[in-house]
């Protein structure tokens, strides 16, 4: 085995932003050496790395420059240049997730055909190059609402949209976009697998999300999901099913709809740690950032067990606030059980910006619920 530890050896991280950070706390537990490419002087990730760079993550010799020092690369975003990565894969640099396998994933609607090409249960869509031509197609201003979403550049709910009727298209950039399906659902599932270099897969419990109804954010993540095993199982075949089907290394996150007669409908992935993880750094034995480089480090898998039942609260941006952050109420909380708040060192606030969250563990499922309503209710995300 390489030896990664108080070694020579060197990690690379695209994107700077909570994700790198919260996965940089375990290169730091194991002494791993780290750089980090950020477009921001700010990001939260500079604080916690061994060597920051400020660059674009979009720009071909940036990452090109920024990969060739280092001996693994990772990203913690998806909106990277995927040509260059293709560059130093070639080189011979190991990149994990795989630049193909990003291919597959960047681009919404290639996305969507991966999931048909692989028989995957997804919701009916088209492809349509602007949004004014999903304007001319009758068989959705025939079937409204449906789901409106950008190809690419979306993020924590941006570039999706509900279209309840024909004027709510003129309000939607032009831009390559699919139209799906609106499917009435139970619940919103996710699970989140994790495959290394030699194969070893290990897969997540099933957890449940409920959305905020206006910014299409996930609020709370609860571990385990409240639905029946059969379904859980049902998820977890439709989670490993796809995760075979791009054969990534890396964490594989899968969003999925429980449907009203409880089918399992894939709604998109996300090839790094995940928002729907977070409860794994303090409910499970082994959290979601440490198991990400596990994989891409090819090392043993570690338990995906629950050690607790989790539920972990978003914390956002208030609606009406924007400027430098001040956590309001932060101190109580804090003097609540089981209660573990992480602020991600974003220093300006704006409406709904992921701004840290908030992990409440018990072993009773619902009792760790109704704290995290609490926590809702009290920490306020304002500004200064």
């Amino acid at each position: 085995m390489k030896n990664y530890f108080s070694s020579q050896f060197k990690l690379g991280i695209l994107g700077g932003g909570q994700l790198g950070k919260m996965m940089l706390y375990d290169t730091r537990k194991y002494d791993i050496q780290t750089y980090v490419l950020d477009p921001s002087n700010e990001a939260p990730s500079k604080v916690a790395c061994n060597h920051f760079t400020q660059g674009s993550l979009m720009d071909y010799e940036t990452v090109l420059n920024f990969g060739r020092k280092v001996d693994v690369l990772t990203f913690e975003i998806e909106s990277v240049n995927i040509d260059a990565l293709e560059t130093l894969e070639k080189e011979g640099i190991k990149v994990y997730p795989q630049p193909s396998v990003l291919r597959n994933i960047q681009d919404k609607g290639v996305q969507k055909d991966f999931y048909k090409k692989h028989n995957i249960p997804t919701a009916s869509y088209e492809k349509y190059a602007f949004a004014k031509a999903v304007k001319e197609s009758p068989q959705w201003l025939d079937n409204l609402p449906f789901i409106w979403k950008s190809c690419t550049g979306g993020y924590d709910g941006k570039g999706v949209s509900v279209v309840r009727t024909a004027s709510d298209l003129d309000t939607l950039p032009e831009v390559p976009c699919i139209a799906e399906k609106m499917i009435p659902f139970k619940n919103e599932l996710a699970v989140i697998v994790a495959r290394n270099v030699s194969g070893e897969v290990k897969t997540y419990p099933v957890v449940e999300m409920e959305f905020h109804p206006e910014a299409n954010q996930v609020e709370y993540v609860i571990c385990p999901a409240r639905i029946d095993e059969t379904v859980a199982q049902k998820a977890r075949d439709i989670a490993e099913k796809v995760s075979n089907a791009f054969g990534h290394v890396g964490l594989l996150a899968v969003e999925m709809f429980q449907t009203e007669n409880d089918e399992i409908l894939v709604n998109e992935v996300a090839p790094r740690p995940h928002n729907s993880g977070h409860y794994s750094i303090e409910g499970s034995f082994t959290n979601q950032f440490e198991q990400h480089l596990r994989a891409i480090l090819d090392l043993p898998l570690g338990n995906t067990d629950s050690k607790v039942a989790s539920v972990m609260v978003n914390l956002v941006g208030d609606e009406g606030y924007t400027g430098p952050v001040k956590y309001e109420n932060i101190e109580h909380i804090m003097g609540m059980d089981g209660v573990t708040p992480h602020i991600y060192g974003k220093k300006e606030t704006r409406p709904f910006r992921k701004m840290g969250h908030v992990t409440i563990v018990d072993h009773n499922i619902e009792k760790a619920r109704t704290v995290a309503e609490k926590v809702k209710g009290s920490i306020k995300v304002i500004a200064q």
